[in-house]
């Protein structure tokens, strides 16, 4: 399956009513197109300071714990990989404030000095946190495994 026909898919595709559809996917692949849950939590994702991203995080994981009572894996999951976005996109504005990880060549620029020390570590560390909570969490454990089962 092309990367195209990967998003058109998942566009098209409400995973609520469909989680026969949905594919566990690496890391955070399909985070901004799987519906409903992106139009969810997407408003609740925030990285700029550590404050926003302690609420952004508590936030998204609040929302971690509604579709756990509702075992509802697909969104357990969507959640799951916000906090691991919001891991990983504030994890690259600590090591290069301007966003950008390559050079015009394509090789990994190096890190700015400081940047353990920068808001956006702070940031990155907070949704950490939040995201090793979610991903050894024992449902989320148990219905992914089931949700391979049934549907892979």
């Amino acid at each position: 399956m092309s990367d195209t026909s990967y998003a058109d898919n998942y566009r098209s595709t409400d995973f609520r009513k469909h989680p026969e559809k949905y594919k566990i996917g690496r890391g955070e692949q399909g985070v901004l197109i799987a519906e409903p849950y992106k139009s969810e939590i997407l408003p609740h994702w925030k990285f700029a300071t550590p404050e926003k991203a302690r609420q952004s995080s508590t936030a998204i994981y609040e929302l971690f714990e509604h579709y756990k009572k509702q075992n509802d894996f697909v969104g357990m999951d969507m959640a799951r990989k916000f906090l691991q976005m919001g891991f990983t996109r504030a994890r690259r504005y600590a090591n290069h404030s301007s966003g950008g990880k390559y050079d015009k060549r394509g090789d990994v620029k190096p890190q700015d000095a400081g940047s353990e020390q920068s808001e956006k570590a702070e940031s990155a560390r907070i949704f950490y946190e939040m995201y090793l909570k979610a991903k050894e969490d024992s449902t989320y454990l148990a219905l992914k495994e089931k949700h391979k089962t049934r549907y892979s």
